[in-house]
């Protein structure tokens, strides 16, 4: 049955379609790029299946296989979805296509490019659907190298960024940040892996998740006792979870690579960094930190929380203080994945005890949020990509009144700007409703600052459309076209759709999740 490798064709089919990508002529440009549209499409066919194929009352982990990969130290290859990665899964192999088919205006080594692109889906896929940390790691890793180069090669030509008193392209510089700073927090999450594997023997995800918090003994290596207490390895190996998770979300103060990334990358690239990479972080702490370190992750809630609360409020006075349009948007991915990880917070604090049931809101609210983000947040990022290609400029000042030369792109823009406002009615309301609700009998304090944080994402918004569409007309581009075209908006068009269905009836896409959320949590 197509269920016992659905998940496996989901996960290499990308690479597979890359792979047969680099063997098409370079110069047969539309031929890259129609094959490697179209190839990326069968991922999505497929999770689309899953979807509709998922049970979200079944407990436990669905469409499961397992194989022995590497026994001699407990790992295996075993992959396997729930209501939260089913969500995940979705929006990665839904964004691939709509990233890919914006890159039409990608003319300089195109088959590398799709290539890339390709195979970065296949990195993301991986560690939403992965359960043995081994491979998790491999996958969470996988997706930095062709991110890098997406960014280094196809980034912005302009602008240059002083780097050890020589002038170096500002591209090359967000690159290396972007692989260092995430590479830095990888290396805690592999020593924390490693641990975890010589302590439990496995490091099969599910097996770990049943026997880790039972673990009482001192570590032992080679059979040999050492006498560190299981406490302190757990504690060791929670915060480098920890850590590397908040840089990949990122939350304040990991978040420093993901402005200067955002702003030189591709248009595509922007979209799916925002809508599915920084979606990996949160999602870890879901998958792994919440379930095998709970007394760990209830005694310093109040840290992640402390944390998404600073998120919220300074990228949203952040964002508000850009000229540059797409920075903007990139400060607004702190703001709004703020709200993410504050609803995991809530979660950590009360998993399992009386409050559980307000868990459920919050954690409901931040997986909603991770799928409503990536929709709006690559919207964003395609708009500005949109007007940049038309007047080679994201500088606020240097549009006003484009409204009257391209209304079709202004309503659009004015419509995703909504969405990502939290306008009711749309995506954006409904999941920061259920953060904000789950989370304010537990960090009521906390809640209530992230408020202004709210306030300011208006103020942020309205300045991107201000300066945008309105005011008196640049007479500039007054004989330029700078209506969206008709390939642009059949790739935004989906997530519109999406952005409107989830804002006036979201019980189609909690009901997946929700069950697995109240187990996670204990409710």
């Amino acid at each position: 049955m197509i269920e016992d490798y659905l998940l496996s064709l989901i996960l290499f089919t990308p690479i597979l379609v890359g792979l047969l990508t680099l063997l098409i002529p370079r110069e047969r440009v539309a031929a890259i790029r129609w094959f490697a549209f179209l190839g990326s499409l069968i991922p999505l066919a497929l999770s689309i299946y899953m979807w509709l194929a998922y049970d979200p009352g079944q407990p436990g982990f669905q469409f499961q296989v397992q194989r022995d990969w590497y026994p001699a130290i407990g790992a295996s290859y075993r992959l396997g979805v729930d209501g939260i990665s089913v969500v995940l899964v979705l929006l990665a192999t839904l964004l691939t296509p709509i990233s890919i088919l914006i890159s039409w205006n990608i003319k300089d080594r195109v088959r590398t490019y799709m290539a890339l692109f390709l195979l970065l889906e296949t990195g993301m896929l991986g560690v939403f659907l992965t359960l043995d940390l081994v491979l998790f790691f491999l996958f969470w890793e996988i997706g930095l190298v062709p991110m890098y180069f997406l960014i280094n090669q196809w980034g912005s030509e302009k602008g240059t960024r002083e780097v050890g008193g020589r002038e170096i392209p500002a591209r090359n510089y967000a690159s290396l940040k972007f692989l260092i700073l995430t590479m830095a927090g990888s290396l805690g999450l592999l020593l924390a892996i490693s641990l975890i594997g010589v302590v439990a023997g496995t490091f099969d995800i599910v097996e770990i998740t049943r026997i880790w918090s039972a673990l009482d003994q001192p570590l032992a290596l080679l059979g040999v006792p050492i006498g560190v207490p299981i406490e302190v390895v757990k504690a060791v190996a929670f915060w480098a979870f920890v850590i590397a998770f908040a840089v990949k979300v990122p939350i304040w103060p990991f978040h420093t690579w993901l402005p200067d990334a955002h702003t030189e990358a591709p248009t595509a690239g922007s979209m799916i960094l925002a809508g599915v990479l920084l979606k990996l972080g949160a999602y870890g702490f879901l998958r792994l930190v919440l379930p095998l370190y709970p007394a760990e992750a209830r005694d310093f809630a109040w840290v992640l929380a402390l944390l998404a609360t600073i998120s919220i409020v300074m990228g949203a006075f952040a964002a508000w203080g850009q000229q540059d349009f797409k920075r903007l948007v990139a400060y607004s991915s702190v703001n709004h994945m703020g709200f993410v990880v504050l609803g995991i917070a809530a979660a950590f604090f009360a998993a399992g005890t009386l409050s559980a049931d307000d868990a459920v809101f919050a954690v409901n609210g931040a997986v909603l949020q991770m799928f409503n983000h990536g929709l709006s947040a690559a919207g964003m990022f395609l708009l500005v990509g949109v007007i940049y290609d038309r007047t080679h400029t994201r500088d606020l000042a240097a549009y006003g009144g484009l409204f009257s030369l391209a209304p079709i792109f202004g309503g659009i823009l004015i419509f995703t700007s909504m969405a990502s406002l939290g306008l009711p009615g749309l995506n954006g309301f409904v999941s920061e409703f259920l953060v904000v609700r789950g989370a304010w009998p537990i960090y009521t304090f906390y809640t209530v600052l992230s408020m202004l944080g709210l306030l300011v994402t208006g103020i942020y918004v309205l300045k991107g459309i201000r300066g945008t569409l309105h005011g008196p007309l640049n007479e500039k581009y007054a004989d330029t076209p700078i209506e969206i075209n008709r390939r642009e908006i059949i790739a935004i068009a989906p997530l519109m759709v999406l952005m409107l269905s989830i804002g006036v009836w979201p019980s189609w896409i909690v009901k997946v999740f929700n069950e697995t959320v109240m187990r996670l949590v204990g409710a």
